[in-house]
């Protein structure tokens, strides 16, 4: 009986030796050009945030939408691209900055506005003005407060040390973060597209997710970041997988699965105020 031939073993990639190469070839010029691939995604997010306006003012209500939430997949990109190739800089800092709030002050505020704020008159536009102010206040808010992470080689901060991501060295940010916010307003309009009717579409019930939402993005409650979090490979695979199957419902049922995600975030508030309580 002829033996099977013998078939080399694959190793496993070893992904942090990896992200530290390209880092190395980043530095020392070889790469350079990646160091604009993160603005690069921080600038098409901040394009989705604009066309979303374009869509809101031709009541483009669920293209509108999608912008924004395009938006908010482009922000969470720049931010992970950033620090795995090392292409950190404060100049990518204050752009994502700047990019949030367009793309997840003004645009959302209009958008609601335009949708039905506008029939509560001059007290709908106040709070579409309120939700803008708070949106840039906690950004302008995490610019200015030092960070607990040591600046970059040369005294440079990393975009992680500003904004959305000055949380990164902890588990849980403070208060909820601006592309969270965004997409927590337009919940009464998302559900409205699945059931129809008065109920969701209700200016007193848009006023009062706007005023909420605004006042839990200045607040200083804990609320869950992944990106402190260490977690075994068995549970990244884990979270890779309920990634993939969120994405795949997302575009089979995507308003079904942004209620969804939406809520179980919502949900998630009080368990990330007592786990911070916990760890404290």
């Amino acid at each position: 009986m002829s033996r099977m031939p013998h078939l080399p073993q694959l190793k496993r990639p070893d992904l942090p030796a990896f992200r530290e190469r390209v880092q190395e070839r980043v530095a020392e010029g070889e790469l350079r050009w990646t160091r604009h691939v993160p603005s690069g995604l921080t600038l098409a997010g901040l394009c989705c945030g604009a066309t979303a306006i374009k869509f809101a003012l031709s009541a483009s209500w669920k293209s509108a939408v999608a912008a924004i939430v395009l938006a908010a997949i482009f922000d969470a990109m720049d931010g992970f691209v950033a620090r795995a190739i090392g292409a950190d800089s404060e100049f990518g800092a204050q752009l994502d900055s700047l990019a949030d709030l367009v793309s997840f002050g003004i645009a959302p505020a209009l958008l609601v506005y335009v949708w039905m704020l506008n029939k509560a008159g001059s007290a709908g536009w106040a709070m579409a003005l309120v939700f803008c102010v708070c949106c840039a206040i906690r950004l302008a808010r995490f610019m200015i407060e030092t960070p607990e992470d040591p600046p970059l080689e040369g005294g440079s901060k990393s975009r992680s040390d500003f904004g959305e991501g000055h949380a990164e060295s902890t588990s849980f940010f403070s208060g909820v973060p601006t592309p969270a916010a965004a997409c927590l307003v337009l919940l009464p309009m998302i559900v409205s597209f699945q059931v129809g009717g008065p109920t969701f579409a209700n200016p007193a019930l848009s006023m009062a997710v706007v005023g909420v939402t605004s006042l839990l993005m200045v607040s200083r409650l804990p609320t869950l970041s992944l990106k402190g979090w260490h977690l075994t490979r068995a549970a990244r695979r884990a979270l890779v997988a309920g990634l993939g199957l969120f994405a795949a419902a997302a575009i089979i049922f995507p308003w079904s699965t942004l209620t969804v995600g939406l809520l179980a975030y919502v949900a998630s508030l009080p368990a990330a105020t007592a786990l911070a309580r916990t760890a404290h």
